[in-house]
């Protein structure tokens, strides 16, 4: 998975699988379309953050003795159907569609979808991952959010809010595929 430090190369993965199908743009066009793939304003407002990143001075490469930094986990969801998939996760949830990736006509889609600072993969490619997983997603205003969801009338999924024994208020949603994202809002601040 690439992130905005790899903004360039993703610009220029675009330009070439533009080209190839006869789409002329230039680099500086296809920076601003990856800028706006991180919902930032332009390229000079990424350029900025991937200079500001940490490890952006020396490449991302750390040093030898600081040992493992880990970063934020993308879950890989198993899908069967791109419009049911939409249907529910942007449609329903509102999530954004960040990119679209298929190896040729005729192949299984596998995009990423986000929504504040959640982000999940979606993926037709057999063996990617199981139906019937679960994503834990801890969030603020879940109330707020139930209302929003309730608002839109998803004929699939009229979700309710409960309280959890881990001292969090909990709301369980089943995508059309069988995988469930579980919003949790704790009680209490966390500390």
């Amino acid at each position: 998975m690439r992130t905005f430090l790899d903004a360039k190369a993703m610009a220029k993965s675009l330009r070439t699988s533009l080209t190839q199908r006869q789409i002329a743009l230039s680099n500086s066009e296809c920076l601003e379309i990856v800028a706006a793939q991180f919902a930032l304003k332009d390229w000079n407002t990424l350029s900025a953050k991937i200079e500001a990143a940490p490890g952006a001075a020396d490449g991302g490469q750390r040093s030898p003795n600081t040992g493992p930094a880990l970063r934020k986990a993308v879950p890989i969801l198993r899908i069967f159907s791109v419009e049911k998939a939409k249907e529910f996760y942007v449609d329903f949830l509102g999530f954004a569609i960040d990119w679209e990736q298929r190896y040729g006509d005729d192949f299984p889609l596998y995009a990423q979808v986000s929504r504040s600072d959640v982000t999940l993969h979606l993926s037709e490619h057999h063996g990617d991952a199981s139906p019937g997983s679960t994503v834990f997603i801890t969030m603020q205003g879940i109330a707020d959010y139930h209302r929003e969801l309730s608002a839109k009338n998803y004929r699939y999924n009229k979700p309710g809010i409960q309280d959890a024994p881990w001292d969090a208020r909990v709301m369980e949603l089943s995508d059309p595929f069988g995988n469930r994202l579980r919003f949790s809002e704790p009680n209490r601040p966390p500390k």
